[in-house]
């Protein structure tokens, strides 16, 4: 097992651990990713036993006790099962979520008090990097789910949203709406509901020109048109789930 650095934007690296047992043959990536700033931030920790793995390929790239913010998407063990090794690793970073996140998990998980992100919320990292925190309660899952936005990038670090299975490139142009439709198949990982194409959509305006993924590639591009395609068909799947069940509950 290694990790793999590669930069997906400005200032913006993927640290990624492919492993090769999840969902075979096409395996699985895990994705961290480093914002580099005044105040580096990563978002996602990894899991405890690739901390080593992450850790020496950060260290690549800057000095791991100088990060100062470590983000996640929701609370599960790959977003953020090496939070507490990271922190003991940098004295001075602080762990960010949102309230949801920090009210039911962090204030007990974390070995140091955590920020609570408000919806909209912006931390300037300087170096003109500014990551705002966005709410995307169960979407893909988790009531605590959020992402971030890098604005000077233009940057979606999308946390599930659009997994892939397989390894094949650390940043496309190609189609990323494809196989994420295939990898939702595969896992059925999301938490269908009613407001998640609504959701997704409110993130589409962001117009987003790399959306960094937490399984899967990068993708650089019409990150618009690939957040309403996804929306789409999320909205395909709530509706053929209701209807599903409008029919089992009649016979």
């Amino acid at each position: 097992m290694k990790t793999t650095i590669n930069e997906v934007a400005d200032g913006i690296y993927r640290l990624s651990t492919y492993v090769p047992d999840i969902a075979p043959p096409a395996g699985l990536t895990f994705n961290q990713f480093l914002v580099l700033g005044d105040e580096p931030l990563m978002f996602h920790t990894g899991l405890r036993k690739m901390f080593d793995f992450n850790r020496d390929a950060l260290s690549r790239i800057i000095a791991p006790d100088r990060l100062r913010w470590i983000a996640f998407g929701h609370f599960e063990a790959d977003e953020c099962g090496a939070m507490n090794e990271w922190l003991a690793t940098a004295p001075h970073a602080v762990p960010a979520h949102g309230q949801t996140g920090c009210m039911v998990s962090l204030n007990d998980f974390a070995d140091r008090p955590p920020r609570v992100l408000g919806d909209g919320e912006v931390i300037d990292l300087g170096g003109g990097k500014r990551v705002q925190f966005i709410d995307t309660p169960h979407t893909p899952h988790g009531w605590d789910a959020g992402v971030l936005y890098e604005e000077a990038t233009k940057t979606l670090m999308c946390g599930d949203l659009f997994t892939h299975l397989g390894n094949d490139t650390a940043l496309t142009e190609g189609d990323v709406v494809g196989p994420a439709i295939a990898a939702e198949a595969v896992f059925k990982y999301s938490s269908l509901n009613p407001d998640m194409g609504a959701t997704i959509r409110r993130l589409s305006k962001l117009a987003p020109k790399t959306l960094a993924l937490m399984h899967g590639p990068s993708f650089a591009g019409d990150g618009t048109a690939a957040l309403l395609a996804l929306a789409d068909d999320y909205d395909r799947r709530v509706a053929d789930r209701l209807a599903q069940r409008s029919q089992d509950a009649a016979t």
